[in-house]
């Protein structure tokens, strides 16, 4: 995908509404040096040029209750386009399974699980993950603790490049 020609204010725009999804508009038109109404208009642009996709409230998993974070490496018996779009699919309704990568290697994708306790994992995996059409390898790491948790794209480097 062609990356999309922005100037030094779009990119202002992206990096504060990554950082604050809810700041008003004359907040962010300050903050970026622009008067409202061009900012707005800015805003919707990135919006309908998809580089916006949504704004999203950052849930604390702990607090509510998650306390299991796990990544497991997928590997499948078979690479045909259409094995791998129907596992895609397949891990799309399971709610447990908060990121789906797929990946050039041994592995053929890797899954972020999200899990309230080592036993709800431990049945998703024997009950739907292991058992799941074409799954041919499943291995497992259980996160110790998070170092870093930063969401999104670092926008700044775009900045430096110009």
């Amino acid at each position: 995908m062609k990356r999309q020609k922005l100037d030094e204010t779009d990119l202002k725009i992206l990096t504060e509404l990554q950082a604050d999804g809810r700041i008003t508009n004359v907040e962010l038109a300050q903050r970026v040096g622009i008067s409202a109404p061009p900012c707005l208009r800015r805003v919707r642009a990135l919006e309908e040029a998809g580089l916006i996709r949504g704004y999203h409230a950052d849930l604390d998993g702990r607090a509510l209750g998650f306390e299991v974070t796990v990544f497991a490496m997928v590997g499948l018996h078979s690479q045909a386009e259409a094995d791998l779009k129907s596992f895609e699919e397949l891990v799309r309704t399971w709610p447990l399974v908060r990121e789906c990568h797929m990946l050039n290697g041994e592995i053929d994708f890797i899954l972020k699980c999200v899990a309230p306790d080592l036993s709800t994992f431990q049945s998703f995996l024997t009950e739907h993950l292991t058992p799941a059409p074409n799954v041919a390898s499943v291995r497992t790491s259980l996160t110790i603790r998070q170092s870093k948790y930063e969401p999104g794209v670092p926008v700044p480097v775009l900045m430096e490049e110009e």
